[in-house]
């Protein structure tokens, strides 16, 4: 009997090899042993999984596929960036790992197993059922959970487009009411300058704000572990028991954490105010420079052509570097999405020629009629 299996299955296998392959490697590289070893159990659990979709769809095990090109470019950003960006993608990819496994457990009628949760309880999991768990050890993986490794990613990707796509749109307006490269060109320097600009000032603003509200916050909690340490403990031990570990074991763990009163304040600042210190540390000025750049490199794009040339050449070859633009930001979210690159990128293009022709169409309208 021959089983038939869809694309969809084997898009769910793929999604299942990738993510063992990149816990494996946040595996290799984790200094603490603890640690290391709830990412080679997630990465052994999504083996499983893959395993799992090949049997009920009547496959080979031994033509298991091996770890895609998008896996890939995540292990070499890792090595650039750090593997923070690794286990941030990972996590962003939950939703869609656990609706994959759902669907095929629907389709071969299996009962659930906690393996089907989300890649976080998950990882709980697993450290509730380690007794070699330290309270040090599972107060750095909720950092490290925590991390923005994958929004980093996700900010540079989205500032440039967000660059390409507003100063795309309004170059194309002007150049349709004018077929003067001085007024386009002006134009779309004013665009990227006063775009990235906005950016960065909201940038400084939003960051500065957040830093003065968390350390306000954080100075009270401090004030509170030092006036009555026993109640903090009291309270983080009741966090860890509401999150499924033994009373026991919670209450060792809250008293290991509050032994370092520094340590301890970071920990209670972490659970009970979902605030990261280490991410206060950002400078808002850095924020802010960051945010002007990426979005000036997408705005940028448009606009080159309109240097050395201009009228309907200066138009299309416009049109033609921000469509290459938009396909490559297209398929560079697809390290976020696990979409197909091509879909993904096609799309991109689509809905950014699409906007660009409606502000050209505009601005031809008002043109004619300004000269009529």
């Amino acid at each position: 009997m021959y089983v038939i299996f869809d694309m969809t299955s084997l898009k769910n296998i793929q999604t299942e090899v990738d993510a063992s392959f990149l816990y494996d490697l946040l595996a290799k590289s984790e200094q603490d042993p603890h640690v290391a070893d709830v990412f080679r159990q997630m990465s052994e659990i999504e083996h499983e999984h893959a395993t799992l979709f090949m049997k009920k769809n009547g496959m080979d095990l031994s033509k298991m596929p091996g770890p895609s090109f998008r896996a890939k470019t995540l292990k070499k950003i890792g090595q650039l960036f750090g593997n923070d960006y690794i286990l941030g993608v990972l996590l962003d990819t939950e939703k869609s790992i656990s609706n994959s496994i759902g669907a095929a457990r629907k389709l071969t009628k299996t009962e659930t197993s906690i393996s089907d949760t989300a890649h976080v309880t998950i990882l709980k999991n697993i450290l509730n059922h380690s007794k070699t768990v330290s309270g040090t050890s599972l107060a750095r993986f909720e950092k490290r959970h925590r991390s923005v490794g994958g929004n980093a990613l996700r900010a540079a990707v989205l500032g440039g487009n967000d660059g390409l796509v507003s100063n795309f749109s309004l170059v194309m307006g002007i150049a349709g009411a004018s077929s003067g490269q001085s007024e386009v060109l002006l134009a779309g320097m004013a665009g990227l300058l006063a775009g990235a600009l906005s950016m960065s000032l909201g940038e400084w603003i939003s960051v500065k704000s957040s830093q003065e509200l968390y350390e306000n916050q954080m100075a009270l909690e401090m004030e509170e572990l030092e006036h009555n340490p026993e109640g903090e403990q009291k309270e983080l031990a009741l966090i860890y028991i509401s999150k499924g570990i033994p009373e026991e074991q919670a209450n060792q763990m809250a008293a290991e954490i509050m032994r370092d009163k520094s340590k301890a304040h970071d920990v209670l600042i972490k659970e009970e105010l979902g605030i990261n210190a280490e991410e206060l540390q950002g400078s808002a000025m850095e924020a802010a420079l960051t945010s002007f750049f990426l979005f000036a490199i997408g705005a940028i794009i448009p606009v080159i052509p309109f240097f050395f040339s201009g009228g309907i050449q200066a138009v299309l070859l416009s049109a033609g570097l921000s469509a290459i633009g938009l396909f490559i930001i297209g398929a560079a979210i697809t390290l976020f999405t696990g979409k197909s690159v091509w879909f993904s990128g096609m799309r991109q293009v689509l809905f950014g020629l699409a906007a660009a022709a409606i502000t050209y169409g505009i601005g031809r309208l008002i043109g004619v009629s300004v000269l009529g």
